[in-house]
């Protein structure tokens, strides 16, 4: 599959702070990239280089196969065919829905209307071509944004932080929207957030970034499973970190004997997903008490200690009700990832 995307080497420092350091990265054609990371890591200064709003210091950026900043040449915002969804949508009051997407077109205006019309009923808002942005909801300012972004057909729509205006029920039916109209439409895409559960849902790949530094890229499955290091895997979901003792293929912890995803020898950190440990009134597993409760419906979230001090979050079903203060044996049986 084609290349839409290869970004090599970017550096951006502001006032003697280096923001961006080294990142590099590609996406396919059609596929849907996150940059995850805590507030003020470089992600949005990374989406700000890419779209033409800041140049690089160093390294360079190619978009469809042509060059659009290095250290030479840098071509401006207006002139790359880039689509942008800002956190505050900014849509023009004055301007009627209709407007708002065709705004950005050039060409006749029928023809532009056509095109207009086109997204409006990609996003589902045939109707509303006459509303003004205040007469609608905040998921329809995000749908309409959208199209306005996608009404060019840019080769490449950037997201930066969308949802984050909107109270958390509409979030989860809006951002699923939003990715079915970016499937739909087949646009390369580029989503920034500091929220893991928004990133691993949405996303192709996901791009962990600390401190202006890209730490890990790779599906959500492999984040979440194959962690490179002990600061991505407590970024990406819960996680129990306790120290072991490895022996090639198996380590020894405070929860037992466990087999390992990878040999290792000596001290290590191992993983444990809060999903992995098995509760049971039975003799099986180490004993442990039950510190706290927190019920969700579809499973619930238990705070453990062992004898010997060491806590740990289970996340288990329903099924089986536990109790603060109960005790209960707990044990891990799947393979486990190793730290050095």
């Amino acid at each position: 599959m084609a290349i839409a995307l290869q970004v090599d080497s970017i550096t951006k420092s502001f006032d003697d702070t280096s923001v961006v350091k080294n990142i590099s990265f590609a996406i396919e054609t059609g596929e849907f990239l996150t940059l995850l990371g805590p507030s003020g890591c470089g992600k949005t200064t990374t989406l700000r280089l890419i779209a033409g709003f800041e140049q690089p210091d160093s390294g360079s950026i190619c978009i469809n196969g042509q060059i659009v900043a290095n250290q030479n040449d840098f071509i401006p915002a207006e002139k790359r065919k880039v689509g942008m969804v800002f956190q505050d949508y900014a849509l023009f009051p004055h301007l009627s829905v209709i407007d708002n997407i065709a705004f950005g077109l050039n060409g006749q205006r029928k023809e532009k209307q056509k095109r207009a019309d086109a997204m409006l009923e990609l996003v589902g808002l045939s109707d509303f071509g006459d509303r003004m942005p205040y007469e609608l909801s905040g998921g329809q300012q995000q749908r309409v944004a959208l199209a306005r972004a996608l009404a060019p057909q840019p080769d490449i729509v950037l997201l930066d932080e969308p949802f984050s205006n909107l109270d958390a029920a509409l979030r989860t039916e809006v951002r699923g929207e939003v990715r079915s109209i970016l499937r739909e439409a087949g646009t390369s895409t580029i989503f920034v957030t500091h929220d893991q559960e928004e990133a691993l849902s949405l996303s192709d790949k996901v791009a962990v970034i600390f401190e202006g530094k890209l730490h890990q890229i790779g599906t959500p499955s492999e984040l979440y499973t194959r962690p490179v290091n002990q600061s991505v895997a407590s970024f990406i979901g819960e996680a129990n970190i306790l120290p072991a003792t490895a022996y090639g293929s198996q380590a020894e912890s405070a929860l037992g004997t466990h087999r390992l995803l990878s040999p290792k020898e000596g001290a290590v950190e191992i993983l444990i997903r809060p999903d992995m440990l098995h509760l049971q009134p039975t003799d099986e597993g180490k004993p442990a008490v039950i510190l706290w409760r927190e019920y969700y419906g579809h499973h619930q979230r238990i705070g453990l200690q062992l004898e010997d001090g060491t806590q740990l979050i289970a996340r288990v079903d329903t099924q089986i009700m536990y109790n603060v203060g109960q005790n209960i044996r707990v044990s891990v049986y799947a393979p486990l990832l190793a730290f050095d």
